[in-house]
C-alpha cells in the first residue's frame, strides 16, 4: 500500500501492515503502514479520541513539562514516525474511540456497521494510526481529541459504545476493563486483597469488584499515596475498602510493615494499579507465601519483579497485566452500573474534565 506497492498477503494478525522489521507482529514492530484504506480483512475507523494509558501519559507529560501542546506534538511526532502510538519508554499505548468508516468484506464486524461509534479494546501499540491533528488535550484524564484514522485487524477486539453511559466515561472504563475482570477471576470469598493505586480509575473499579468477591469474611486493603484525594475518599466512604493505607508503594519495607499491622497473614491477592515504576517489591512483600500478585500496571518491570521475588525468597504467583479476559468490557461497564457513586465520580472526572484546546496540525509529505 505504501508507495504504490502491491497488496501483500493478508494476515488476521495484521503482519501485512508491518514495515519494519519484517516478520514480526504489529505490537513488536517499530513501524507500521497506517495508510487510511481498509484491506478485505480490516476495518477502517475515523478516530475522535485517543485515551493514552496512564503509565504512558504520565511519562510523556513528565518529559513535556506538563505542557499540553508539547504533549500533543510529542504524540504527533511519535505517530508520524512509527505509524502507531507506541511509547518507547513504557512500551504501552492506550485505545481509541471513533466511528466505523469502512468494513472489509472478509472482516467479521460482529453486528457493527458503517457509522457506528466504537471503542477499540486492543492497544494502540499494535493499531495502525494516522493523525492529521490533535485539537484538545485533557491533562487530567490522559485524553486527546484528534482527527485521524485507525485500522482494526481481524484479531482486534472492539465494542460498540453503550447508550446508557456517557462516551467519556465509557472510554475511561474500557481503557482499564481488564483490571476488574481479572480481579473477578482471581479473588475468592474470604480472601484478603491489597490494591495498590486504589484511588485511580482502574484501582477503584478493582476495589469495587474485589469487595463484591471477598464477601463479608474477606477484606480489601487499599494503598494510596494521599488519603485526601477524592478517589481515596470515595473508596473509603462507599466501603470498597475496609482499610485505606497511605504509603509510597515504592518503599517496599514500609509497605510490608503496613501490611503486617493490617493483615498479619499478608494478602492472598495483591493487585498493582499504579502508574509509576519501582513498585514491584512493594507489591510482592504484601503477598503471603503462595499468594498471587497481579501486575496490571504497565509501569511494571517484570525482570525486577521476577528477580526481586527470587532475591527475597518469596514464593508467589505473578501474573502479567493482560488487558484482555473473556467478557472484560461487559464486566467493567457493569461494575460501574452496579455502583452509582462510582458512576457519578467517573462522570464528574471523565465526562466534564477540564480540556486544553488548541489546533496542532500534522503535516505529511
Amino acid at each position: 500500500m505504501e508507495n504504490g506497492a502491491e497488496k501483500p498477503s493478508l494476515s488476521r494478525f495484521g503482519t501485512h501492515r508491518v514495515l519494519e522489521p519484517r516478520g514480526v507482529l504489529p505490537q513488536a514492530a517499530w513501524r507500521l503502514d497506517a495508510t487510511p484504506r481498509a484491506y478485505e480483512n480490516e476495518m477502517l475507523c475515523d478516530v475522535d479520541v485517543l485515551n493514552i494509558d496512564s503509565a504512558s501519559f504520565h511519562q510523556i507529560a513528565s518529559v513535556s513539562g506538563d505542557d499540553p501542546e508539547r504533549v500533543a506534538l510529542h504524540i504527533l511526532d511519535n505517530v508520524r514516525m512509527r505509524g502507531k502510538q507506541h511509547n518507547a519508554v513504557t512500551g504501552s499505548g492506550g485505545m481509541f474511540v471513533g466511528r466505523v468508516r469502512e468494513v472489509g468484506p472478509a472482516f467479521d464486524a460482529r453486528g457493527v456497521t458503517t457509522g457506528d461509534h466504537i471503542a477499540s479494546l486492543v492497544s494502540l501499540t499494535l493499531t495502525p494510526l494516522f493523525l492529521e491533528r490533535i485539537t484538545r488535550v485533557d491533562m487530567d484524564a490522559g485524553r486527546l481529541w484528534v482527527q485521524g484514522t485507525a485500522i482494526l485487524f481481524e484479531s482486534g477486539l472492539f465494542a460498540r459504545l453503550p447508550d446508557d453511559i456517557p462516551i467519556g466515561v465509557a472510554l475511561a472504563v474500557l481503557d482499564v476493563a481488564g483490571a476488574p475482570a481479572q480481579t473477578r477471576k482471581l479473588v475468592l470469598p474470604g480472601h484478603t486483597v491489597v490494591v495498590l493505586g486504589a484511588d485511580g480509575k482502574s484501582g477503584l473499579l478493582v476495589c469495587a469488584q474485589a469487595r463484591a468477591c471477598v464477601g463479608p469474611r474477606g477484606r480489601v486493603i487499599g494503598v494510596v499515596p494521599d488519603r485526601s484525594t477524592r478517589g481515596a475518599q470515595l473508596a473509603r466512604q462507599e466501603g470498597y475498602v475496609d482499610v485505606l493505607v497511605e504509603a509510597d508503594a515504592r518503599d517496599a519495607v514500609r509497605m510490608e510493615n503496613a501490611m503486617l499491622v493490617y493483615a498479619p497473614q499478608l494478602a492472598d491477592v495483591v493487585i498493582n494499579c499504579v502508574n509509576v515504576p519501582g513498585t514491584e517489591l512493594g507489591s510482592i512483600l504484601c503477598a503471603r507465601s503462595g499468594g498471587t500478585v497481579y501486575f496490571f500496571s504497565m509501569s511494571t518491570s517484570f525482570a525486577s519483579a521476577a528477580l526481586g521475588a527470587e532475591g527475597i525468597g518469596k514464593d508467589v504467583t505473578m501474573i502479567i497485566g493482560n488487558g484482555f479476559t473473556e467478557g472484560h468490557a461487559k464486566i467493567a461497564l457493569q461494575t460501574l452500573r452496579d455502583h452509582p457513586a462510582l458512576m457519578q465520580y467517573f462522570a464528574e472526572r471523565f465526562d466534564t474534565a477540564h480540556e486544553e484546546r488548541f489546533d496542532t496540525a500534522h503535516e505529511e509529505s
